[in-house]
Parts: structure tokens; sequence; C-alpha cells
């Protein structure tokens, strides 16, 4: 039978406030966690605000570089995300403005715009981000196997015929219906945890 058990309690979700104190105690590779923790979430919001693929490489940086020197200033490391949300939406503002060219009383519309723009995404679209850094962090919680077989399944498009799962995985072409249901389970569980089902 597949082994398909979910990570440790350790390894699954280290939570923010320990990778947090962690990274402030000097550990590399806690750095490296909350970044790849974080990674998407950063980079999916300037293309929520249509910048470009480079554009939003730069903003990352920006915003990573302002974690790191800010990371000792967040008193509640949980609310992290909303909080990199937050600078991450105002970066996109202020860049949109600095690739703008607008003179005088023009400069004024572009701000209303840009308030409204914010807005929005703090309305609608924040919290949609929100719920895909849960279901990313809920994938993160399962094993590497079945990671990939969700990915394979779900996020290709189109999604990979089972002969190709079984050989990449190194599993029976039988067992991937199960395999595909225990961690659809286990990904259930993680996002049940996360406060995602009642949303």
């Amino acid at each position: 039978m597949p082994k398909v058990s979910p990570k440790s309690a350790a390894e699954a979700s280290a939570s923010n406030a320990r990778l947090v104190q962690d990274c402030l105690n000097g550990k590399e590779d806690s750095w490296r966690a909350l970044i790849d923790r974080f990674k998407n979430l950063i980079y999916s919001i300037p293309l929520k605000y249509g910048l470009t693929a480079d554009d939003a490489a730069e903003i990352f940086q920006s915003v990573c570089l302002s974690l790191l020197s800010d990371l000792d200033k967040i008193r509640d490391p949980q609310a992290l995300p909303a909080w990199l949300i937050r600078v991450t939406a105002r970066r996109c503002a202020n860049w949109r403005r600095e690739q703008q060219q607008f003179p005088g009383a023009a400069e004024e519309e572009f701000e209303s715009h840009m308030d409204k723009k914010s807005k929005e995404l703090s309305a609608d679209q924040v919290r949609e981000i929100e719920l895909e850094q849960m279901l990313r962090e809920a994938q993160g919680g399962l094993s590497p196997q079945c990671r990939r077989l969700i990915e394979m399944l779900f996020y290709e498009s189109p999604a990979r015929p089972y002969e190709e799962v079984a050989a990449e995985l190194g599993l029976a072409t039988g067992s991937i219906g199960f395999t595909r249901q225990k961690c659809l389970e286990y990904l259930r569980k993680n996002l049940e945890k996360a406060g995602f089902m009642g949303r």
C-alpha cells in the first residue's frame, strides 16, 4: 500500500511565531522557510494588480527586504500574512505611481484612483489572497508525494493521466485513485485545522 501519511507535526506547520522567533535568533534555515512559506502570497499580489512578472519580481524582493528589516517590529506573527498583503499592496500602488508620469492636478487624480484600487484590493481581493495562502499552507502540510500528486492531477492543464502520475511517483496505476482519495482527505483535515472549511 502506498505511503501517504502527512508530515510530522513539527514539519507540517512550524507556526509563524516560531519561524519569526527563529529568524530573529539568526537561523538562516528559518529565514528561507519563512520566505518559502509566503513567496507565492507576495508574488501573487502584483500579478493581481496587473503588473508584469518582472515588476512582480522587483516588488517581491522589495517586500522581502522590508520583512527582514521590520521582522522585530511585528507584534503578532500570526497576522504576518495580513501584514505582507498590506505592505505588498502599498508597494504595488507606489510602483504604479512611479511608472506613471502625472503632472500637477493629474497626480491627485492618480492618487485617488490608487486609493480606490487599494480599497478594492482590501475589500475583495485580500480575502481571496488569504484563502489562497491558507490552501498553500494546507498543501505544505502534506507529504511530498501527496503534494506532487495533487499538483499533477489538479494544477496541471491538462491533468495528467493516472499512468503518468503513477510512473512519476513510482506507484502502481491501480493505486492512484486510493492515494488521491487519502491525499485529499489529509488536505481537507489541514484546511479544517486552518479554519478554511467554514469560510
